[in-house]
């Protein structure tokens, strides 16, 4: 159930933003430059003059008789003198992983393809050694490492199948852990650490395609449904010098762990975090690369689930951030109940919390060893908006509350500091370079597009000297109203309000609701485009509709752990119950809403909120449009319904509780469902059963499959276009635009 909202329209849209800005420009070592690719060559700038520098010809980036390479991503050697090239890549569930790898000696300009011998396009997340001398990557479940002197190709690992899976994951290690890129070289380069996944044991889902050829053609994919035991996964060690495989002994069931996180602490040393299977422990665990020897030195427990700790799950699993010579590392927890910073001693035995208050953080964004600070994003006063801090690693931690408060931006000697400029309200993101000179701004609010300045830090000031505030051009057009619901229950609910064009008070409009309502994202943030309707053919400010998003419960809110975990083992029942309450006071306090045109709509996790809050609440909302729902929370995969469900062989109640399917005969209203038949995340599975469901209490509605479509929907010639006028001239037939 996690990536929905389509998280293939809406957090995989953000995960490649990311990557955009990635292949936009990368931050050179000393933090001083940056690399882009700029007209097919690579030039080095300087942020503070902008002068740029080629250091890769156009010309070399063209192997002999060919076109010139446009990689989808680059990295240099350790001292710069190879290039390593990623192109003619393809996708991989969810990101373009696989492809073809290139080698650029920069000195003499040789351009060699790396992997000859391999299928075109079967390369995936090739690395230099530390030397340079040689890269490692994976192809067709093997590792794979290359003598870039002789040419030499080893293969590392001899057993991968589809299955049996080394250097990287399987699917639900991919979309629940974000683990992709599933191997490390050791800092002298002698060894290679790695993931070996044994997903033999796991059922395959068979989708079908039913149209390129006369006939269907089966596609499996190894997914455990909730329920069901995890993949064993276990992590081994090769010698470079021998290639002998040394696998590390780590107590406890494989069946009933995963291994999340793993990287070097030392030259034969391995840091691996450990998490049960409910994901309510959370062992830190060194390994002995030599003889495998392992031992736990720290751990957190949760009664609903430990957080994942991973900076961003859509990336490669995060590794540890060590200080101080490696006798102290960097670790963000939420065990007093605050998502924040701690700074643990090698042997786990001495904690320090950095960011002391009840606040969370957001994301750490760098670690500025040299001058003693931790840069961060957080949110103390609204969870809508988002700044940024730094805090000191040593010195004794200060509420960051009062810093806000106080709107002290100067403090040195007291804590956490808020860098961000107060008087710019809404979200601010950055890309700080490492050594924290210079970082990447980009601020907008609910009524102001993105506006992109580079800075100096820690003082904030733009490098060509013109101030942010005066390039900002709010968008006169927009009418959104930020605002917070008490509930009857007496919870406090984020909301916004986006009215329509001309509006009038005295007149009554349609209500949409935009809903997502479960912890992998919030349809709620001050940030621009946050409350536009992505799916509607045209103007639905113009046309005369009111928008309006609810944040409920259990989303990812900076508000405290207490917010984010009340879903445990509620999913379908406190966040829908959140929403329904919220729009019912809406209802009751915004006049110009009109009772009769209520429309509720979502995508993935969304469609499934639509269901629920259609079945449960029919007199609520007159029409829904629930796309690529999870109409049986026992359809689901097994780390994310476990995590925030538990194990229906103990609590099977609370999931049919909160399954769309278990409320089917409360419908009254207008629905339209629509799933992609080629759906690997949510499985097409779930449209029949609720289809069959709805055919029995004889509930009409209306149904779109769009063949072979996954679960963005937006595979095949015209599939956007069809989309958007299809809910679009569903919602203007049943809730009916325009003011009354």
């Amino acid at each position: 159930m996690k990536i929905r909202i389509s998280f293939l329209l809406l957090l995989v849209m953000l995960w490649m933003q990311t990557v955009l800005a990635q292949r936009e420009f990368k931050w050179d070592a000393d933090g001083n430059t940056y690399t882009k690719f700029k007209e097919g060559a690579i030039v080095r700038v300087n942020p503070k003059t902008a002068a740029e520098t080629v250091v890769i010809k156009k010309e070399l980036l063209t192997p002999a008789a060919g076109k010139n390479l446009i990689p989808q991503s680059y990295t240099f050697s350790a001292d710069n003198s190879k290039l390593l090239l990623f192109t003619n890549t393809e996708k991989v569930w969810r990101l373009n992983t696989r492809g073809d790898y290139w080698v650029l000696d920069v000195a003499s300009g040789k351009l060699s393809q790396l992997g000859k011998g391999r299928p075109s396009k079967s390369l995936m997340f090739a690395k230099f050694s530390p030397s340079g001398k040689k890269v490692a990557y994976v192809s067709e479940h093997n590792i794979f490492s290359e003598d870039l002197t002789t040419g030499q190709i080893s293969k590392l690992t001899m057993d991968g199948t589809r299955k049996f899976i080394n250097g990287t994951f399987d699917w639900v290690y991919e979309e629940e852990f974000g683990c992709r890129d599933g191997f490390k070289w050791s800092p002298d380069g002698s060894k290679i650490a790695f993931w070996q996944v044994d997903a033999t044991k796991i059922r395959d889902y068979y989708m079908l395609n039913t149209t390129d050829s006369n006939y269907s053609q089966i596609v499996p994919v190894e997914y455990p449904k909730v329920g069901e035991a995890p993949s064993p996964v276990r992590i081994g060690v090769i010698n470079m010098d021998n290639g002998f495989i040394r696998f590390m002994q780590i107590d406890g069931d494989p069946q009933q762990h995963y291994i999340p996180r793993m990287d070097w602490s030392g030259a034969n040393e391995l840091m691996v975090q450990q998490m049960n299977r409910k994901q309510q422990e959370s062992r830190l665990i060194y390994c002995n690369a030599n003889d495998g020897n392992s031992r736990t030195f720290w751990a957190e427990n949760d009664d609903a689930w430990v957080d994942l700790n991973a900076g961003d799950i859509f990336g490669e699993p995060g590794g540890f951030n060590w200080i101080n010579k490696g006798t102290d590392f960097i670790w963000v927890s939420e065990k007093d109940g605050w998502r924040h910073i701690y700074k643990i001693s090698r042997d786990g035995k001495t904690e320090t919390l950095l960011t002391k208050g009840n606040y969370d953080i957001g994301e750490i964004k760098c670690i500025d060893e040299a001058n003693n600070y931790i840069y961060f994003t957080a949110s103390p006063n609204n969870a809508t908006q988002l700044y940024l801090y730094r805090i000191h690693i040593e010195n004794k931690s200060a509420n960051v509350l009062d810093k806000l408060k106080s709107v002290v931006q100067k403090s040195k000697e007291e804590g956490a500091e808020l860098l961000s400029t107060v008087s710019l309200i809404g979200t601010h993101e950055y890309n700080i370079a490492p050594g924290g000179k210079f970082a990447t701004h980009t601020f907008s609010n609910y009524k102001t597009p993105p506006v992109k300045e580079w800075i100096s830090l820690p003082d904030n000031k733009p490098l060509n000297g013109k101030l942010l505030s005066t390039l900002l051009k709010p968008d006169p057009s927009i009418n959104v109203e930020y605002l917070q619901i008490t509930t009857a229950d007496n919870v406090v609910l984020d909301a916004w309000i986006n009215k329509p064009k001309n509006f009038d008070p005295t007149k009554k409009y349609p209500v949409v609701l935009y809903v997502y309502g479960e912890p992998a994202a919030s349809t709620v943030g001050d940030s621009y485009g946050n409350h536009s309707n992505y799916l509607y053919n045209g103007d639905m400010a113009g046309d005369g509709y009111v928008q309006v998003g609810i944040d409920n419960r259990g989303t990812p809110q900076l508000k405290g752990a207490a917010w984010r975990k009340a879903i445990y083992r509620n999913i379908g029942r406190i966040n829908i119950n959140d929403m329904a309450h919220g729009f019912v006071k809406l209802l009751e306090t915004q006049p110009y809403f009109d009772k009769e045109r209520t429309a509720v709509w979502g995508w993935s996790g969304g469609g499934s909120s639509t269901l629920n809050l259609l079945f449960q609440y029919p007199d609520l909302f007159k029409t829904g449009i629930a796309i690529a729902a999870v109409g049986n929370q026992l359809f689901y995969d097994n780390i994310y319904q476990e995590r925030y469900m538990g194990l229906p062989q103990e609590n099977r109640a609370d999931f049919v509780n909160g399954s769309p399917i278990h409320y089917v005969q409360g419908l009254k209203g207008n629905l339209l469902y629509i799933h992609g038949t080629g759906d690997d995340n949510v499985h097409f599975s779930n449209a029949e059963v609720l289809v069959n469901e709805l055919i029995k209490y004889n509930k009409q509605f209306q149904y779109m499959a769009y063949p072979n479509r996954t679960h963005n929907i937006s595979e095949g010639e015209g599939t956007s276009l069809h989309l958007v006028t299809l809910y679009t001239e569903y919602l203007r037939q049943h809730c009916a635009p325009g003011a009354q």
